[in-house]
């Protein structure tokens, strides 16, 4: 099986893209959707039980019952993924969040959900693009042509790649990266490969918030190249770095 991601700015395009996706033949357990909820003003604003999260449970709701109508799913989830905030999630990934989480609040839920068949490597792509507001389809195919035929229904929408929305994000990371290498003595133009590398391992939910000397097996495994390269080891390290100031910064 190929997994095929599309990104997409606007969640009326990714819709329009999973309605024909089911209509030729795309079942929900090939399909996956995940989407901004209800923005924090809106969660606020909605009158809430004690033990809920302030608007959470009406305002989300609304969300799920709009999208999975417009799609026609019938698995949908919503919660507060921390650090991202308000999700929701149709196909394979709402059926994990909902066994992960029944709908709560819960660190590390999306990488529960894609620990369901989905692929981890650039769940750090996912969930930026959440962050920003755009909503993300994954698609289990078949190698060739059903792959290929996948890939163009979701550039068709508006969609954009895998490849391209990683070196977006790289882009828009990578002149801080470079003034703060830079102010250090070193040559980032010659280290910039190693150093992303680790900076991105950083990221993977497997050594999410640990050390480098404690997943360095872990870490020599995955990238046998350079994993004992010194621009790998201080990428990774900025990328923890990173990754706590996120945590704070998206707080829900």
């Amino acid at each position: 099986m190929r997994t095929v991601v599309g990104i997409f700015t606007s969640r009326a395009d990714a819709e329009r893209a999973l309605r024909y996706l089911r209509s030729i033949g795309f079942g929900e357990d090939k399909i996956n959707f995940l989407t901004p909820g209800a923005s924090k003003e809106a969660l606020e604003a909605v009158p809430t039980t004690e033990t809920e999260q302030p608007g959470m449970g009406r305002a989300l709701g609304t969300v799920v019952g709009g999208v999975a109508g417009a799609t026609g799913a019938t698995a949908a989830a919503s919660l507060l993924i921390p650090g991202i905030g308000p999700v929701v999630a149709l196909g394979v990934a709402a059926a994990a969040l909902l066994g992960a989480a029944g709908g709560a609040t819960v660190g590390g839920a999306l990488e529960n959900s894609l620990s369901q068949g989905l692929p981890k490597d650039e769940l750090f792509v996912y969930e930026d693009a959440l962050r920003q507001g755009r909503s993300v389809v994954v698609v289990l195919a078949d190698e060739g042509v059903q792959a290929d035929a996948v890939r163009n229904v979701l550039a068709q929408a508006g969609a954009e790649g895998l490849d391209v929305a990683r070196e977006r994000w790289w882009i828009g990371q990578r002149h801080a990266e470079e003034e703060r290498y830079l102010a250090q003595g070193r040559d980032f133009k010659a280290d910039e490969r190693a150093y992303r590398r680790g900076f991105e391992a950083a990221l993977h939910p497997v050594p999410r918030g640990k050390p480098y000397e404690e997943v360095r097996e872990y870490l020599r495994e995955r990238y046998p190249d350079v994993y004992h390269e010194e621009a790998f080891r201080r990428g990774y390290e900025r990328g923890q770095a990173y990754y706590r100031d996120l945590m704070e910064r998206y707080r829900v």
